[in-house]
């Protein structure tokens, strides 16, 4: 007789068609179902770590007992959960464990403070961090003891809440129209790199990030409807969004048609070489192209601030950037605000409407008033 599969809502171990490791299912201390990764693919160590885990619980509940968990023991099956769960950058997340795993590997997590949380911050802006990286490290550190306390039952507190430190305000830089017209005609000049000029156009007139550029397939170009379709999995939010085709962005993916037709007409790869293969980086060709168009302190990120800064310009609402540019939050987009002086202008106007009224006399007419406003 077949023995019978244990259910998820009974104690034990189980396994997931997704993972090599055993999971383990159990009552945690707070009498919250936790399934959680044991870590190991070896039943009996697995059966082991989950009579730990469940004596754990018991003193907890009977004795407020707090188990010594070390920051090993915390960040490691974190980072499992967080590269597969997350749709985040996966080598960010994994160099943000690294510089943490330097400093408090070993260490008792109820032995870290927000103070020893903040001499780590001052010490790698000391090593020349930048307040955003240090900022995505506390908030590794902070994430995991958060994601252990809801989903493991563990009763730890979170040294690392409030320890972020001041960003400076994020970086805004663009071309005008006529800059941005010479680096494309540079781009179109680089022998080794006939994508480039194509490219560019796209980022400048879709705002698209790099990686949802150079990871775009073929399925998801829409030529008739002129729309670029992405997924969650593509872009850096993980929100699906359309990006909608002008006549530069949409001249730049009929140049990427005739390219394929010519010499790769199996690929699914938009920016892909001669042999169909995926392009990886256009990191030289871009520079090589700004150094000859004589602009200086341009990354390739940069385009996509060109597109959102013309588009204010031009009076777009910030809500409507918002979308194109598949920001998570206004408060990202409201960084270009300043380049839409005309709607300051008119606000600022309206002050003058209300001065004039305030200086006509109380004696004077009603129906003057009304000629005055």
């Amino acid at each position: 007789m077949p023995k019978k599969r244990k259910s998820r809502d009974q104690d034990g171990i189980y396994r997931r068609p997704d993972s090599q490791s055993w999971w383990a299912s159990y009552i945690d201390a707070g009498g919250k179902r936790t399934r959680r990764s044991t870590g190991t693919a070896n039943r009996r160590d697995a059966e082991a770590i989950l009579a730990k885990w469940k004596l754990e619980n018991y003193r907890a509940q009977q004795w407020e007992e707090q188990p010594s968990r070390t920051f090993d023991e915390l960040m490691l099956p974190y980072l499992k959960y967080a590269l597969r769960e997350k749709r985040q950058n996966p080598s960010g997340i994994r160099a943000a464990a690294r510089q943490l795993h330097r400093a408090f590997t070993g260490v008792d997590l109820q032995a870290i403070s927000d103070v020893d949380v903040r001499r780590y911050a001052e010490a790698r802006r000391q090593q020349g961090a930048a307040a955003s990286t240090v900022n995505k490290e506390v908030g590794l550190l902070s994430a995991a003891i958060g994601h252990a306390n809801r989903q493991w039952g563990w009763r730890l507190q979170n040294p690392a809440k409030g320890c972020r430190l001041r960003e400076p305000e994020g970086r805004v830089r663009w071309l005008t129209r006529a800059q941005a017209m010479r680096l494309t005609e540079e781009a179109r000049r680089e022998p080794r790199t006939p994508h480039l000029a194509d490219l560019v156009q796209l980022a400048l007139h879709t705002g698209m990030r790099r990686g949802e550029l150079l990871g775009l397939e073929w399925e998801r170009v829409d030529l008739q409807q002129r729309l670029i379709y992405l997924e969650g999995i593509h872009t850096k939010a993980g929100r699906r969004r359309s990006v909608p085709l002008n006549a530069a962005a949409y001249a730049a993916i009929l140049g990427r048609a005739r390219f394929r037709a010519e010499h790769a007409p199996g690929t699914r790869w938009v920016f892909c070489r001669r042999n169909g293969l995926r392009i990886g980086d256009v990191k030289h060709g871009f520079a090589s192209a700004c150094a000859r168009a004589g602009i200086e302190d341009f990354r390739f990120h940069d385009l996509r601030h060109c597109c959102a800064a013309w588009l204010v310009q031009a009076g777009a609402p910030l809500a409507q950037v918002r979308d194109l540019l598949g920001h998570s939050t206004i408060k990202m987009t409201e960084r270009y605000a300043h380049l839409a002086p005309e709607n300051v202008r008119l606000a600022v106007g309206l002050l003058d409407a209300e001065s004039r009224l305030s200086h006509v006399d109380e004696s004077t007419p009603r129906e003057s008033l009304d000629v005055v406003a």
